[in-house]
């Protein structure tokens, strides 16, 4: 059993990004939360792809704060929210890629690692030109929820099955 550090977690009520709205991607923004409550085949409670559709690949979004910080960097972007990235957990301490096609739980929450989140060309506009692009291959992970139970921030128990 290894750890992995939680940063930040965030969850929207609203579809954003769906539909390449402008508009609604600027007004719809994503809330920090200290923890959420993860339901087996549903999704987080409270966000925007809560029982979205059955058997949905991207019940909760995770992305890496040091590639946030690498794209930052490659950008020249100076200020942007971490939310920006429209993804629901921002962990340390792990190449999240490796959990693709695998399961892996966090503090007794189980999850099955489905593929990348492939970075789409809001990426440009929320950090920076060039962030699509770099992003591609280092987009985050999508999952499922197979257990139900709490994610927190901070560091937290991982376990690889």
């Amino acid at each position: 059993m290894s750890a992995i550090d939680i940063q930040n977690i965030f969850v929207s009520s609203e579809h954003g990004f769906i539909g390449q709205d402008e508009t609604a991607a600027r007004s719809h923004r994503m809330q920090p939360v200290s923890s959420v409550e993860c339901v087996a085949g549903k999704g987080l409670k409270g966000d925007r792809f809560f029982e979205y559709k059955d058997n949905y690949k991207g019940q909760v979004t995770f992305f890496s704060k040091e590639i946030l910080e690498a794209v930052l960097e490659h950008t020249g972007a100076v200020e942007c929210p971490p939310w920006a990235m429209r993804r629901n957990v921002m962990v340390s301490g792990i190449d999240l890629n490796t959990l693709i096609g695998r399961e892996f739980e966090i503090n007794g929450v189980r999850f099955a690692g489905t593929e990348e989140c492939a970075p789409c060309q809001w990426m440009n506009r929320s950090i920076g030109d060039g962030a699509r692009e770099f992003l591609k291959g280092n987009g985050g992970l999508r999952a499922r929820i197979l257990t139900n139970g709490t994610l927190s921030r901070g560091r937290q128990p991982l376990t690889v099955i």
